[in-house]
């Protein structure tokens, strides 16, 4: 990665200063600090003379594949909700204007709060009651997203909203497949449970925005529990919301889960909800019936196998750095959640 004389790649810093005013209101000079994170996608708090933050945000330099790092979508969906119940950034400005930067950007709001990694992060922001409150508002907010229709917030041709499962079942165990040879792994559990999901698919009811990657990881949350912005929307699509639920179910671990070693898991902390609870609280703000959510966790731990199965095989494939990576502890997640998958399946044979 190639960076200016002041550190900041992928922006010309003096470009930018002089036209964010216009868009923001912002006032100068600014300090740019690089945010790590984010998918490999340049971002960067910005802070203005009057202590106002701002986060800009473009992909990585170099060669990208098609339809990867899509600013423009990630900026529609976060203007999109910015005046609904879902809390985002404050969109600032979108702009594919090769005048001031090389690739496309955009500007948005910087949002207090932190995401949820650790059990040490984990106790040294939230005390007991606000971890009840963070269960709360963490399953209320993805209640409230998929209790928007798409189409009142500009976000009806996100993507097709029917046949959600099927594409995804197609689309993770084609990359299954394609990654044994690279993984120099297979496991027989894999076709059998694409066989069984397959055959099982629920039918779908209306089609919502569906984040994809509804965890703790991806919430910022206050000291007092609540969440203040919901993150990283590149995945986000038209979808089946059962299935983004039973996302983040599996996301919220229980003491006594099976996971693997090393695995530092937040929600396993004294105070915050259970499964059962955030289920429940989901089923009465909604509606939906949940009774189904045994097939729709089973195809999302499938999914999980599938995805890091995938990262798997590019690492051990020399396609990326394995430096600081411990491969080991890759191929036991994928283990595990094959574990986890088949042992839900049961419930739905």
């Amino acid at each position: 990665m190639e960076a200016g004389d002041n550190g900041v790649a992928g922006f010309d810093v003096a470009t930018i200063d002089a036209w964010l005013p216009s868009v923001s209101g912002a006032t100068g000079p600014f300090i740019w600090t690089r945010l790590e994170g984010g998918h490999s996608n340049l971002t960067y708090l910005i802070v203005d003379a009057d202590n106002r933050e701002f986060v800009i945000r473009r992909p990585p330099q170099g060669e990208l594949l098609p339809k990867a790092h899509d600013m423009w979508r990630e900026y529609r969906i976060i203007d999109g909700l910015w005046p609904t119940p879902v809390p985002v950034a404050e969109p600032v400005s979108y702009q594919d204007d090769r005048s001031l930067c090389e690739a496309h950007f955009y500007v948005m709001g910087k949002v207090d709060g932190n995401a949820l990694y650790t059990g040490e992060e984990v106790a040294a922001l939230l005390d007991v009651p606000a971890r009840k409150r963070a269960g709360e508002s963490f399953v209320d907010t993805l209640a409230a997203l998929h209790s928007i229709a798409p189409e009142d917030v500009g976000l009806g041709d996100l993507g097709r909203p029917d046949g959600y499962v099927a594409r995804q079942l197609k689309t993770w165990y084609g990359s299954w497949t394609a990654s044994v040879g690279d993984a120099d792994y297979d496991d027989a559990r894999t076709h059998s449970l694409h066989e069984l999901l397959s055959t099982k698919i629920p039918e779908q009811g209306e089609g919502r925005v569906v984040h994809g990657d509804f965890g703790p990881h991806n919430c910022l949350f206050l000291s007092d529990g609540s969440l203040s912005a919901v993150l990283d929307w590149e995945i986000a699509t038209l979808g089946d919301p059962l299935a983004d639920i039973a996302y983040s179910i599996n996301a919220w671990t229980e003491p006594g889960d099976n996971i693997a070693e090393g695995v530092d898991a937040p929600t396993v902390l004294e105070g915050f909800p259970s499964r059962q609870d955030l289920m429940e609280r989901y089923a009465a703000t909604t509606g939906a019936d949940l009774s189904l959510m045994p097939y729709y966790r089973a195809f999302n731990w499938f999914k999980t196998a599938c995805i890091i199965h995938g990262v798997y095989a590019r690492y051990r494939a020399g396609k990326k750095s394995t430096e600081g990576v411990d491969m080991d502890l890759l191929h036991t997640r994928i283990g595990i959640a094959l574990d986890n998958a088949d042992t839900l399946a049961a419930d739905i044979l």
